[in-house]
Order: C-alpha cells, then structure tokens, then sequence
C-alpha cells in the first residue's frame, strides 16, 4: 500500500504540469490518444485472452499433484534430465537424474500465469514456450505459435502503431494544452481555495 501510495502521489504531482504548455502538449497527445484507440485495446485484450485460454487448455498438465512422465505438460517431464555416460561414451539407459521442477517450469499451469506468459511472448520472450519440443507431436502449439506472432505481434500491434501515429497528429495543438490549463486550474479552484473563501 505504501509504495502504491507514493505512486499515485508521484502521478497527482506530475498532472499539476498540465498548466504549463510545454508539458500540457504531451498530457493532451496522452490523454487523447487513450481515448481515441479504447476500443481497439479492448478487441486486442479480447484476442489475446483467446490467445491465453489457447495456450493454457493446450498445455495444461493432467495432474499436479505427483510426478507423470506420461504427460508431456507435466512439470517432471518437462525439467532437466541428467544421463550417466561410460568411458566408452555410452549412454545408461536405466539411470537418470531429473531436475526437481520450479513453480516456472509449465507457466500454462493456470489461466493467471498462461497470461503471464502469452504477455511475455507478445514482448519477445519465448521461454515459457522453450520447454516444449518443436516436433510433430506438438504441431498444434507451433500452429499457435506462429499464428499469434503474425496475427497479434506482427498485424495488431503495428495497426496499433498506426493509430497511435494517427491520434497524437489529431491532439497535437494549442487548444488541447487550453483544455488542460482549465482542468488544473478548476481542480486548484475546487480543492485549494474555495474552502478557504468560505
């Protein structure tokens, strides 16, 4: 709470800026532009929460509760497995340690830590997904794989761009700065110094 606290404290003192016009400029491209893209962002949180359930009914392991090496999304399947080798430099197929498994071994293990996940392969990190074999066995995986890169990463989110190039061009001039001006000066007015007129 305390370190929320000092956050909004930081974003109330920065909005008092908006009286200035070298500052109310980029609060008017800002503000503007949230209201102008609102729509595309919820279609974009509906798709890539589609995306999210996908990966997490996908890769979901069948049961937590104990080691299945059956079960190709269980996390003990999933760890690091450690082969004793011969001098001849063969290996023993009856011996083989296995990494216990971290909490962040199959982050698909629930709806919270899939969207974790899916968020971080929309920014370019595609560990979560590393621990899966690109093979034929997992075809339906690449198959989303490849159709959430082009269609969210590479399609929306350059649509995205588009947009947001449009609307700053849009909320780019004095009158927007004026708005702001006002704003501030009314919120000074209303909690400053009417309870002290009275």
């Amino acid at each position: 709470m305390v370190s929320l606290s000092c956050l909004f404290l930081n974003i109330k003192f920065l909005l008092f800026f908006r009286a200035f016009e070298p500052f109310s400029v980029y609060f008017a491209i800002i503000f503007g532009v949230i209201s102008h893209i609102f729509y595309f962002l919820i279609i974009l949180i509906i798709i890539i929460a589609s995306f999210v359930l996908l990966f997490h009914l996908l890769l979901i392991p069948k049961d937590l509760s104990k080691p299945n090496f059956n079960d190709p999304n269980n996390p003990w399947s999933l760890s690091k497995k450690f082969n004793q080798i011969f001098e001849d430099g063969s290996i023993n197929p009856k011996f083989a340690l296995i990494q216990v498994p971290e909490e962040n071994t199959n982050l698909f293990t629930t709806f919270y830590t899939s969207l974790m996940a899916t968020y971080l392969y929309l920014t370019g990190d595609s560990s979560s997904l590393t621990q899966w074999p690109l093979t034929a066995e997992n075809t339906m995986m690449i198959i989303l794989m490849n159709l959430f890169s082009f269609l969210v990463i590479i399609y929306l989110i350059n649509l995205l761009i588009g947009i947001l190039n449009t609307a700053i061009e849009k909320d780019n001039d004095r009158a927007s700065y004026l708005v702001h001006k006002a704003e501030v000066l009314a919120e000074i007015e209303l909690f400053y110094l009417l309870p002290y007129q009275r």
